[in-house]
């Protein structure tokens, strides 16, 4: 499989805080990799490296170019206007003209099941509804790479179903999934690779059965066997 994003020897550093230190990582088209470890250990703040949003403080990060990319934040924000003009105006910043934004925005809305609320004001929608807006948003922008930050985890038993249903139904179209997970079974259900990180390392990267079912991982980090275990103390 072709690397979408290569992670080489990266450090991030927060003042002389280590946020990030020496990953390397390859993601490859049509992978669902979930990151996982406890609070702090740098998942979100791997997300952003991998999307962009922060520069490595020493490393490299190699992408590619003709790729696109998404990103789906723990708490997305909302713009204060229809459901329709939220999905729309992301389209028309990237150069598609107002008409064709709109109809490709209701062909959004229409994916994640939100079509009949396409005039409702964004911000009126229940979390769940919005977590499937901000979806429809993402998958608007036609991304091959869509990063996910904690997407379920502020929403009730239902609506965490109905994105789960999403991030599957995207994956099955080719596109290729990153996200952070505190969810084990969330993971087991979707990912086909896991990473654990703790204090900004890697320090396990295997196939989704071997990391949950293998002796691999135990070898490979006692960590992150622990915290499957939930004995990390």
């Amino acid at each position: 499989m072709s690397a979408l994003l290569q992670l080489k020897s990266v450090d991030l550093d927060f003042g002389g805080i280590r946020a990030l230190a020496g990953v390397n990582l390859r993601i490859a088209a049509g992978e669902r990799v979930a990151l996982i470890g406890s609070n702090g250990s740098g998942k979100s703040t791997l997300l952003r490296v991998l999307h962009g949003l922060l520069p490595p403080t020493r490393g490299s990060v190699l992408r590619d170019s003709a790729a696109r990319q998404a990103m789906l934040f723990q708490r997305p924000f909302m713009l204060r206007t229809s459901a329709l003009n939220n999905v729309a105006l992301g389209l028309w910043i990237r150069g598609t003209k107002w008409k064709q934004a709109r109809e490709a925005a209701l062909h959004a809305l229409a994916a994640v099941e939100l079509a009949d609320l396409a005039l409702r004001n964004a911000r009126t929608l229940s979390g769940g509804q919005q977590q499937r807006l901000a979806l429809a948003r993402a998958w608007g922008l036609r991304p091959a790479v869509l990063f996910l930050d904690e997407p379920t985890s502020s929403l009730d038993p239902h609506a965490k179903r109905e994105v789960e249903s999403l991030m599957a139904k995207f994956a099955q179209g080719g596109m290729t999934l990153v996200f952070a997970s505190h969810n084990l079974g969330q993971v087991k259900r979707l990912a086909t690779r896991v990473v654990y990180l703790e204090h900004g390392r890697v320090l396990a990267d295997l196939p989704v059965q071997d990391f949950f079912n293998g002796p691999q991982l135990r070898e490979t980090s006692l960590e992150a066997d622990l915290f499957v275990k939930g004995e990390l103390a």
